[in-house]
């Protein structure tokens, strides 16, 4: 059980159920009836009598047909995908409890398409007393399993075995980790009560209770974490005291062709606090795309540098440093400023040069990517890093990088709007300044959704903006998985478009394939107006600033992700004129590449891509974009909590406990400032468990 975390019975006894069985809807298959095609989800408990497969009506695709029975009648299940997996799947006279929404079929009868089930008995198992299931009191938990799992007969039922000895045997042995002034004020019982009600609960309320400790246990001992990080940065750690003279960022704000906005001003009296203070600055730059971040960390950069510091500036993606390096030097023409570049692609003799210059101390700025933490970077006087997009790198990366310097202050910075839950926890222990505002001459992007049918219609509106002067990206998919047959699509089609649909028209196409003389070339190109339509993949996602280029056609949209999406229409809009954002989608393309999906999973995945592409129209509030997404991906895949530092979670919710996250951070914060080491002895439990379970991450996630 190693592959699904399980080394210990407290492992055994935290492996929580997936969802459960409950009296109130199981039903006897003579009632499913009243329920056909209402939409409501039901269970029946029933054994299995016959299985078939055969082709469907006017069809040559084969389905497979399971007919259960109780003591009421008979029911069809019936599944369209996955025909041999379920061919081998059960067995004569086996006992299941099978959910779904019941529908009619052609005949008048009940069935169930594709649903749910669950194993509750062997074929060889005596007569099933259904007076017996049918009345039964209890809540039934569901466990989830694998193939290798089941063939060891660890199935949902070989779970509820284990698990209920496992309960039975070691619950005097489990030690409260919570003091019960916590537990009172937070409306939760004692832990052994919890976990035996979890799995094995008396009633739906002893559920939710168990529930309810168990979710704030985890979230309590995250907050105890980033509160003690906090605690660390603000209270024990030296770091470098700035003036905040600087004769550099007066003359860079000089030389601006535009105003800073008030939200850019507010932030930089933050930041310029942080780097007058003597402790570490360890703060969280947010702003949706083109809010004007990167002038504002600039800023910042040039005081450290008159300060006789180095700054670091550390990029996720090669493609992404380059692009800084390039902004970077761009604004500090003609200033006495040495900026550099170190990137793993560079030739043998420009590396050592830019190391040399690092070493000596001549190298102001170093944009750079994860090579920057690499051993054989020495910095002379590294005072300041700021790192982009910094939730695409892990704490150990980023914890190399402070090791570089003596404390340095950091600055990290993202364009991903991050909603408040999620900040709460990945970015608990920093502090947070926002620009809220855009720049005063930004027009707000017209988004539309257009389906795969009204193409032309779409061509025509770009044939039109580009004869008033516009310029226009139309970009494709690329995803790892399929990389290759991507971009052999996305350079077939360039030239369907090419020869076919804008004959008349220049067009460049640039990919991440290309060599970086090829893309700089191309991209040189589009900026000047040599280029009028730029075909490309998501190569153009950050970084690229065209303020002529008013159209974004995004080819395939169902299969990018709600922030790609919102990362890719901020490449237009950065002008005054009016832009567009037209999102072409083609949501068939999921049933061509189902891959042995069952039915209610493929439109499931259909009904998210409906979601993010008619939540992009609605909005262009990057915050409201990354709440949504949040509920669509849950926290884990959102924002890689994997990388962060933070511990996943088994059972809490950032989406749906909100008010229990915010008890648990009050309390967790509340027991650091009143002893930040936890040698009171009413913590002993709290420090105990925290130092079997945290103390790793919080060693190695002293930077944010």
């Amino acid at each position: 059980m190693h592959g699904i975390g399980i080394h210990s019975v407290i492992d055994l006894l935290y492996y929580f159920p997936r969802d459960y069985f409950d009296r109130s809807t199981i039903i006897p298959i003579i009632d499913l009836r009243k329920y056909a095609n209402r939409g409501k989800a039901v269970t029946v408990i029933g054994e299995v009598f016959r299985q078939e497969t055969r082709r469907a009506r006017k069809s040559t695709k084969l389905m497979f047909f399971l007919t259960m029975r109780d003591e009421t009648g008979y029911v069809q299940c019936v599944w369209f995908e996955g025909i041999q997996w379920y061919k081998e799947a059960f067995e004569i006279g086996e006992l299941l409890a099978v959910s779904a929404v019941p529908t009619w079929d052609r005949l008048g009868r009940v069935q169930f398409i594709h649903p749910q089930f669950d194993r509750l008995g062997s074929a060889e198992g005596d007569e099933p007393d259904w007076g017996k299931l049918f009345n039964t009191g209890a809540i039934i938990p569901k466990y989830r399993s694998s193939a290798d799992l089941e063939r060891v007969g660890l199935d949902s039922r070989g779970f509820r075995r284990i698990i209920r000895n496992a309960t039975k045997q070691n619950l005097d042995f489990i030690e409260e980790n919570l003091q019960e002034e916590i537990r009172k004020r937070a409306k939760i019982p004692g832990l052994r009560f919890a976990l035996e009600n979890i799995h094995f609960p008396a009633d739906r309320d002893s559920l939710n209770s168990a529930s309810r400790r168990l979710k704030f246990d985890e979230l309590f001992f995250l907050q105890l974490l980033l509160a003690l990080r906090r605690h660390h940065f603000k209270h024990e750690e030296k770091g470098i005291s700035f003036s905040l003279e600087s004769p550099l960022a007066r003359a860079l704000v000089a030389s601006l062709p535009f105003e800073l906005t008030k939200a850019q001003r507010r932030v930089l009296n933050e930041i310029a606090d942080d780097m007058k203070s003597s402790k570490p600055m360890n703060r969280l730059l947010q702003g949706d795309v083109g809010s004007g971040k990167t002038v504002v960390s600039l800023l910042t950069m040039l005081v450290a540098i008159d300060n006789g510091s180095q700054v670091a500036f550390m990029a996720p993606t090669e493609i992404l440093a380059d692009q800084h390096y390039r902004t970077i030097a761009n604004f500090l023409k003609g200033l006495p400023v040495n900026v550099r570049l170190l990137i793993g692609g560079q030739k043998k003799k420009l590396r050592e040069d830019v190391l040399e210059d690092i070493r000596r101390g001549d190298a102001n700025i170093v944009v750079g990517t994860h090579a920057l933490i690499e051993e054989k970077v020495v910095f002379a006087k590294l005072g300041f890093a700021v790192i982009d997009e910094q939730h695409r790198f892990g704490v150990v990366q980023r914890a190399a990088m402070r090791e570089k310097g003596y404390n340095p202050d950091v600055l990290v910075m993202t364009a991903t709007p991050i909603p408040r839950t999620l900040a709460m926890t990945i970015y608990g222990d920093l502090d947070v300044s926002v620009i809220d505002e855009m720049p005063a001459n930004r027009k707000p992007i017209k988004t539309a959704v257009r389906m795969e049918h009204q193409k032309q219609k779409v061509y025509g509106f770009v044939k039109e903006e580009v004869k008033r002067g516009r310029q226009v990206y139309i970009v494709f998919p690329l995803i790892e998985e399929s990389e290759k047959l991507d971009l052999k699509a996305a350079t077939k089609e360039f030239e369907h478009l090419q020869k076919s649909v804008f004959p008349e028209l220049k067009m460049g196409l640039i990919h991440g394939r290309l060599r970086t003389e090829e893309k700089d070339d191309v991209m040189s190109k589009f900026k000047s107006g040599g280029i009028q339509v730029l075909v490309a993949t998501t190569v153009i996602e950050v970084g690229i600033d065209v303020p002529n280029a008013t159209i974004l056609i995004v080819e395939n949209a169902e299969r990018f992700g709600l922030s790609q999406l919102h990362q890719l229409r901020g490449r237009v809009g950065r002008g005054a004129d009016q832009s567009y954002c037209v999102l072409i989608a083609d949501y068939g393309w999921f049933d061509g590449h189902a891959r042995g999906k069952d039915l209610f999973a493929l439109q499931e995945e259909k009904e998210t891509a409906r979601v993010r592409l008619e939540t992009m129209a609605e909005t262009s509030d990057g915050f409201k974009i990354a709440e949504v997404d949040l509920k669509l991906r849950g926290p884990g895949e959102f924002f890689g909590t994997r990388q962060s530092g933070v511990p996943g979670f088994r059972i809490a919710n950032l989406v749906d406990d909100v008010e229990l996250l915010q008890v648990a951070r009050k309390e967790a914060f509340a027991v650091v400032e009143n002893d930040p080491q936890l040698r009171s002895p009413s913590h002993a439990s709290i420090r105990k468990h925290f130092e079997t379970s945290y103390k790793e991450i919080f060693d190695l996630g002293n930077v944010g």
